[in-house]
């Protein structure tokens, strides 16, 4: 899966930011020095399963380097907006906005272009299902899952031919309970087990939701 190549010209938005980002991008800027000579740059910096991890940081407008896109947002161009040249395609067409469920405010970039969760990742997808399964949740989920004290594991496999293979996955520790597990084995771990091993036709969710938050560091 790759993010398809498109042109970008000078002064397009890359990233667009909506009104309420915008104030309260700005809002922060008034505490420096010279805030009209400081933009906006935004850039990825990482992926985890399937979203970007982002740097947002606020540096001096002519700071922009070849290849990067510069523009402007606001109805008079208030702000401008740099994205490093590595993360142009990647962030084309994203949206800049605060979060519409969140009491602590911040920002939040919503990217239509996930990333390939399985790229550069060399898997050796040989034996029976099985395995193969197990090779992808080791090498390639349970790394990322780490990071949050969890795991995911093979439950088990209803194989009944080509167009019914049904894979079922439990996560564990710090995940198991956790409010966005459900949505991490549905975008993240289905996604990645589905694109590796097109002989499954679903991934069922084995997981207990009901055993509490975070059962694993009780």
């Amino acid at each position: 899966m790759s993010i398809t190549e498109k042109p970008v010209e000078q002064g397009v938005p890359v990233l667009a930011v909506t009104e309420a980002a915008l104030a309260t991008v700005l809002e922060v800027r008034a505490s420096e020095d010279d805030p009209g000579s400081m933009a906006l740059k935004v850039g990825i910096t990482g992926a985890n399963m399937t979203e970007f991890s982002y740097a947002l940081e606020l540096v001096p407008a002519g700071d922009a380097e070849e290849g990067d896109a510069v523009y402007t947002q606001g109805t008079h161009g208030e702000l401008t907006v740099i994205v490093p040249a590595d993360s142009v395609q990647r962030m084309f067409g994203s949206t800049l906005d605060v979060p519409t469920a969140s009491p602590n405010g911040g920002l939040v970039i919503r990217n239509p272009n996930p990333p390939d969760p399985l790229a550069g990742l060399e898997l050796d997808l040989t034996g029976e299902l099985p395995e193969k399964v197990q090779k992808v949740l080791d090498q390639a989920i349970n790394p990322a899952l780490a990071s949050h004290g969890g795991f995911a594991r093979l439950v088990g496999i209803d194989d009944n031919g080509p167009e019914d293979t049904k894979v079922y996955v439990m996560m564990g520790g710090g995940c198991q309970g956790c409010a966005a597990s459900a949505i991490t084995l549905q975008d993240g771990i289905r996604s990645m087990l589905l694109e590796a091993l097109p002989e499954i036709t679903e991934v069922i969710d084995a997981t207990d939701h009901s055993a509490g938050e975070n059962p694993f560091y009780s």
